[in-house]
């Protein structure tokens, strides 16, 4: 954690540099977890601020995904400045608040987003049907799959709700988070490569370049393709999401660190 903040009177001043902040180019505020307490280590004295973007002192650079846009960006602070009163939790603890965050972002928050993955889905099976793939008893059966598995993950996900609403925290401490991230990750992953076997040779190739964007010309499964690389990647990793498995939920021994 390199980024930092004091307090000087009554705001928070931060300096430091916070990247792959989806939509900051778009929004008004930004969360950041800066370190309010000078000499502490690790997840120790981090505070959960929320500082607007509309200032001085704030400059956002999008970074150009492989889709043409740039839904991600880096936001460096030099002195950008918010309430002292503009804090989640309490300063020197925004560690279990960031936790809490990326559990809930991981698990139930996506109930919503997998209606958009069944439209991708239609959207895939109504190609296969248009150009005759779905003839492919291969295909048909991956296509097969995914409605089966986007089933379970939406009752996964519901379940998950109805636990958190029940006063259990699902989300985060029994790891239900990390199992639904690699679920439903590796699935839109699937999901954008079969749109590129559908889609055939037509899926190889773009309809231009220089859009209003400056980027290529795709269609929707070629971004579907292109963006959902990306799915296994934030909001914790693959990788990230098995080592709190392994270690937070089966006590495994911690991986060992390189030199």
């Amino acid at each position: 954690m390199q980024t930092r903040a004091r307090l000087d009177g009554e705001e928070w001043v931060v300096d430091g540099q916070k990247v792959w902040t989806s939509n900051a180019h778009l929004s008004d505020w930004v969360f950041v977890l800066a370190r309010t307490e000078p000499g502490s280590q690790r997840h120790h004295g981090l505070s959960f601020l929320l500082v607007p973007l509309d200032q001085e002192g704030v400059e956002v650079r999008p970074i150009e995904q492989l889709t043409g846009g740039s839904e991600f960006n880096e936001v460096f602070l030099t002195g950008a400045r918010t309430g002292a009163d503009l804090v989640v939790g309490e300063p020197g603890r925004g560690w279990a608040v960031a936790m809490g965050l990326l559990g809930f972002e991981r698990g139930v928050s996506t109930l919503g987003q997998t209606v958009g993955f069944g439209r991708e889905l239609d959207g895939v099976v109504a190609r296969a049907r248009a150009n005759g793939s779905i003839d492919d008893p291969v295909v048909r059966d991956r296509l097969a799959r995914l409605k089966v598995e986007l089933s379970a993950i939406r009752s996964f996900a519901l379940r998950a709700l109805a636990l958190v609403e029940g006063g259990q925290d699902s989300a985060a401490g029994g790891g239900a988070g990390s199992i639904f991230k690699l679920a439903w990750a590796g699935w839109h992953r699937r999901l954008g490569e079969v749109a590129m076997d559908v889609a055939g040779a037509e899926g190889l190739v773009t309809r231009g370049y220089g859009g209003p964007d400056g980027g290529y010309d795709l269609d929707e499964h070629q971004r579907l393709f292109l963006f959902s690389r990306a799915d296994t990647i934030y909001g914790g990793s693959d990788e990230v999401q098995r080592n709190i498995l392994a270690e937070r939920v089966l006590e495994l021994p911690r991986e060992p660190k390189g030199p």
